[in-house]
């Protein structure tokens, strides 16, 4: 059993963070939600922690922005990074700023449990057949290295991949291509 550990759970996602919220607390965790960066800065100054949950994509500023922040100030915190938009270049960008996991959405509150309590990845991650990239994949981790290069300056991202900001902005928003 979890002895009611406290989980933040940080994600613009009204919904998904409800029904969430409700299978963690089920599951007798204390689960506090923020929506934001700086959200949950401010909570944190209230709590602490013993797992979060961190989306990568919020409506402001990237999770990636707040990962340092909660390993320097709970260093023993278990983080784990949560996106529908995954790539590689992300993911080592969370690893080394402190995460613990990533997991691509959509996950099960098992899976996700198990991402943070035991710091491996789920199953089905790991019996993924290894395959080349697709073109379309390739291009998309490539624009997510070069927008992290950038710390997620659309413009500068833009310019140096050649492209109007406008169609950057719109091949942001489309979900990954598949491997």
């Amino acid at each position: 059993m979890n002895n009611n550990e406290k989980i933040l759970l940080v994600d613009d996602d009204l919904s998904f963070c409800a029904s969430l919220c409700r299978s963690l607390e089920r599951r007798g965790y204390m689960v506090t939600v923020a929506h934001s960066v700086d959200d949950a800065m401010t909570l944190c100054e209230q709590f602490t922690p013993e797992m979060a949950v961190v989306d990568l994509k919020l409506e402001n500023r990237s999770g990636l922005n707040l990962i340092p922040v909660l390993r320097q100030r709970f260093p023993s915190i278990k983080m784990l990074m949560l996106t529908g938009y995954s790539s590689i270049a992300t993911t080592v960008e969370a690893i080394k700023l402190g995460a613990d996991n990533y997991l691509q959405k959509p996950a099960s509150t098992t899976e996700i449990l198990a991402a943070l309590e035991n710091h491996t990845s789920p199953p089905s991650a790991s019996n993924a057949e290894l395959s080349p990239p697709s073109l379309d994949r390739i291009e998309w981790e490539h624009i997510q290295r070069v927008l992290a290069e950038n710390e997620g300056n659309i413009s500068e991202t833009a310019r140096q991949l050649g492209m109007h900001r406008r169609t950057l902005q719109r091949k942001l928003q489309k979900r990954p291509a598949k491997k």
